[in-house]
């Protein structure tokens, strides 16, 4: 499969998905009673989003057709998706709206470096396009030490959280938060979806783990939000971090991100 023909097979499953997810009532359509299958019909989204259903069904049907920022905006809207879910569609339809910097041999920036250290004792490290580690402070690697002698290959957060079977010891709600992280690196690994580097990842991904083989076919996408993640650590116990990003001027492909300490007692 082409990188045009995987793109529009995953714009038309990322339609449906959402579709499925939504009840007449959620837009304000009359109930209608039981349905064969769940989710909104073609008919319903098409009228609500002011096109025809001969249209969105080729949409659906992964066609080579194009689709206007303000159709796009329109599916948006009828199929109540966040600004995350929002850009992924509009990139997926071809419209490139965040594209920045290569998903291939990105730098680390001297900032980097010293901001780092200056938030040193809180765990922090700097996040390539596709989410792979490009460095971190002792205080990440002491909060998992693995990273450290990961291979290059191996280097990318997705994978840790993943295919590392102490990360599933280490997180506590393993599921929850890599269901969430999911969602996120696919939201943000969408203008570089048919990237070689990209489209092997996910390949061994979805082999290396169960969980994620199946969670890729919901196509959930989600931004980043200020979050509390805890901890069960072999040496320290239990530990809670709250999540902050930043994402620099100019290098909207890094990721910053430093997890501050939280005291227990603060959590009541």
């Amino acid at each position: 499969m082409t990188g045009d023909a995987r793109t529009r097979a995953d714009l038309a499953e990322f339609l449906k998905t959402r579709r499925a997810a939504l009840t007449p009532t959620d837009v304000g359509l009359p109930d209608g009673g039981r349905r064969r299958t769940p989710g909104l019909r073609r008919e319903e989204v098409a009228m609500l989003a002011g096109v025809s259903v001969s249209w969105y069904t080729w949409l659906e049907q992964a066609r080579p057709i194009n689709a206007s920022l303000e159709v796009l905006d329109a599916l948006a809207r009828v199929l109540r998706l966040d600004s995350a879910g929002r850009n992924h569609l509009v990139e997926l339809a071809g419209h490139s709206i965040r594209h920045s910097g290569s998903p291939l041999g990105a730098d680390v920036p001297e900032w980097a470096e010293r901001l780092l250290g200056s938030v040193d004792p809180a765990p922090a490290y700097l996040l390539g396009p596709t989410w792979e580690y490009l460095a971190w402070n002792e205080a990440q690697a002491h909060l998992f030490p693995p990273l450290v002698d990961l291979p290059t290959a191996e280097r990318n957060l997705v994978w840790v959280v993943f295919a590392l079977p102490e990360t599933r010891e280490l997180i506590v709600d393993w599921p929850e938060e890599a269901r969430r992280v999911l969602s996120q690196f696919r939201a943000d690994i969408t203008p570089w979806r048919d990237e070689r580097a990209v489209v092997d990842l996910v390949s061994r991904l979805r082999s290396a783990s169960t969980e994620f083989d199946q969670w890729w076919e919901r196509h959930d996408v989600a931004g980043f939000e200020t979050r509390l993640r805890r901890f069960n650590h072999p040496t320290d116990g239990l530990l809670t971090f709250e999540y902050q990003q930043l994402i620099p001027a100019g290098r909207t492909d890094l990721r910053f991100v430093v997890q501050l300490p939280v005291q227990e007692e603060n959590l009541s």
